[in-house]
């Protein structure tokens, strides 16, 4: 009767440990895909900036030398 229940203990334990895995795996992923969105808004407000500056270049008639 012991070996079972020892078999059934681990069992239980196993699972619960797999479960506390995949909640901090579900975190991380959140936290990364903030970080993502974060990066991306930069970015494209990066891009807009120098669009503007190109712009105003291109308006101005002035060459890069």
């Amino acid at each position: 009767m012991f070996w079972p229940m020892l078999a059934i203990a681990l069992g239980f334990l196993g699972i619960a440990v797999l479960g506390v895995l995949a909640v901090k795996v579900f975190i991380e992923a959140r936290r990364l895909g903030h970080q993502v969105t974060r990066t991306t808004q930069r970015i494209n407000r990066a891009a807009e900036d120098l669009e503007r500056a190109a712009t105003d270049l291109a308006a101005t008639g002035e060459a890069l030398r």
